[in-house]
């Protein structure tokens, strides 16, 4: 049967984050492209000339590794020792990889490969592009990576499965089964490694780099939706739109905070989209609104610019070569260095996971403030329910979003502060990324959370100063939450009302809400 979905031609050299969260989807295949081709061809040459000298000896290929990188390997056990090395270095424990995970991860790996600095043979390369495509994954366990000599147990693991070894994911049956029957199933043949293939496959830093741009997308997605939402909350305290006056961010020109409050500019009050809320209650004559209304644009602002920058540590790690030793057919030598260290991808997430949880830290406060009835205008009652008292409303919901946001606190401590020596002290030191990319997903996915709940008080907020509404933009993202959640009339059942709000973020509905009306604000004021 005929595979209709798009082909992204891999070169090692121009992945991007987008088509990487395609390819982990299953929503494209991949190819290498003739140039790729090309590369891989040279540098696999290389090897082999150079295993013609007996008198060269060239780590990894003909050593031993690690610390026992002085052993000289006799050549008939060259394969031996890369299979050994798979089989020994498989060792993680821990949850398996999402096939959402394992697919990026691959993709990743195959990316790095095509770059042509790894000796590895294309018939190698072609067999996991075949396993790729075919949606054949190995089984990968989360953790045991300390993120230098790169990632080297889960790329073990991933390895061992295109081996035929241990266990593999059926697209068919949508479980893990027997690897070497997973493959043979689906007409595929196990990798057969050859002198340097098995260290080539497992040197990099790609797990903390596919959990991290994981993690990466989910925040540009729910950075932006959280300006959204705290367009409505401003409406619903009737704030002032003063303090996302344009001259006030040009006085301070970070490119997050401009952005920011010309994103709020197009959602709240304005010529071009009024708010009945802000011309029923003069909203303009208020002099100024707390901090957590008040400084959205600087707080937001620094998390939008922290994922630009995050955004191109990534990019750039993911079209890298990461092996140890390198290939350069151009000299037709063989160098070792450190590329294979996560210390960029591995400070860059914990970074990301300090600058988005902000975002949820400030929307937890809008949330209390919504709830407390010392805070809320006079038509809003206590924890944004009828009947307080015989009704709590959202009184635990808050406590959900404290709880996330202390959570969050302990898992944004960097993890690439530390460093454990390995390898019996060959390796001093190493990055500790594996858990800088679990931790830095967790805490998006919190932030998710948080602000699905904000959006739901906030709309709960806006049903008691009806009639009057709020702008067009925001009123539709308002008819968009009633579609899963209705009006807060009497206590209920508030767990699938947070879930459902959390896939509309998750599936960027918010934002498809709004999109089109930022757009017509843009194009109208210039």
């Amino acid at each position: 049967m005929a595979d209709d979905r798009t082909t992204i031609f891999i070169t090692g050299k121009n992945l991007t984050p987008e088509q990487l969260m395609v390819l982990g989807k299953g929503g494209a295949i991949i190819k290498l492209s003739a140039d790729a081709l090309l590369s891989v061809k040279l540098s696999k040459k290389v090897i082999d000339d150079i295993l013609e000298d007996d008198t060269k000896v060239i780590y990894g290929v003909n050593t031993g590794f690690g610390e026992l990188r002085s052993e000289v390997i006799p050549r008939d056990k060259l394969c031996e020792l890369q299979e050994n090395l798979i089989r020994s270095h498989a060792s993680g424990v821990g949850e398996p990889l999402s096939p959402q995970k394992t697919r990026m991860l691959m993709a990743i790996r195959i990316n790095v490969l095509a770059r042509g600095n790894s000796g590895i043979s294309v018939e190698t390369l072609e067999r996991f592009i075949n396993a790729f495509n075919a949606s054949c994954l190995s089984y990968v366990p989360e953790k045991g990576t300390v993120g230098a000599c790169g990632d080297l147990a889960p790329l073990a693991h991933l390895s061992l499965g295109m081996m035929g070894e241990g266990d593999m994911w059926n697209p068919d049956t949508q479980q893990f089964g027997k690897a070497n029957e997973v493959l043979e199933s689906h007409g595929l043949k196990a990798i057969e490694l050859g002198p340097k293939e098995g260290l080539s496959l497992i040197n990099g830093a790609q797990l903390i780099t596919a959990i991290g741009i994981l993690a990466l997308e989910k925040a540009k997605a729910i950075a932006r939706q959280a300006d959204v939402v705290a367009a409505i909350t401003l409406d619903v305290f009737k704030g002032t739109d003063a303090a996302f006056d344009a001259d006030i961010h040009a006085a301070r020109p970070h490119t997050g905070q401009v952005k920011v409050a010309r994103r709020f500019r197009s959602l709240i009050h304005s010529e071009v989209f009024p708010s009945e809320i802000f011309e029923h209650y003069e909203s303009h004559k208020k002099v100024q609104d707390n901090y957590s209304l008040r400084c959205i644009p600087q707080v937001h602002g620094i998390a939008n610019d922290t994922i630009d920058f995050v955004a191109g540590i990534l990019t750039t790690e993911m079209n890298s070569s990461t092996d140890n030793p390198l290939v350069f057919p151009e000299r037709h030598e063989i160098l070792s260095g450190g590329n294979f260290h996560g210390e960029y991808p591995a400070k860059a997430l914990d970074y990301l996971a300090i600058g988005i949880h902000e975002i949820a830290n400030m929307s937890e406060r809008r949330i209390n403030r919504m709830c407390n009835r010392n805070y809320t205008p006079d038509e809003i009652p206590a924890f944004l329910v009828k009947d307080s008292g015989l009704n709590s409303g959202f009184m635990i919901a808050h406590c959900t979003a404290a709880a996330l946001v202390s959570e969050n606190k302990v898992l944004t401590h960097p993890s690439s502060v530390d460093s454990i020596s390995t390898s019996a002290g060959s390796e001093d030191h190493v990055s500790m990324g594996g858990f800088s990319a679990r931790k830095a997903l967790t805490v998006v996915e919190h932030v998710e959370q948080v602000i699905a709940i904000e959006l739901l008080a906030a709309c709960q907020g806006l049903e008691f100063l009806k009639p009057y509404k709020t702008t067009k933009p925001l009123q539709a993202v308002y008819d968009l939450v009633r579609t899963v959640a209705k009006p807060w009339v009497k206590d209920r059942f508030m767990a699938p009302d947070i879930n459902a709000v959390t896939k509309l973020l998750q599936e960027e509905k918010i934002w498809a809400c709004v999109e089109p009306y930022i757009q017509h604000y843009n194009k109208t004021m210039g």
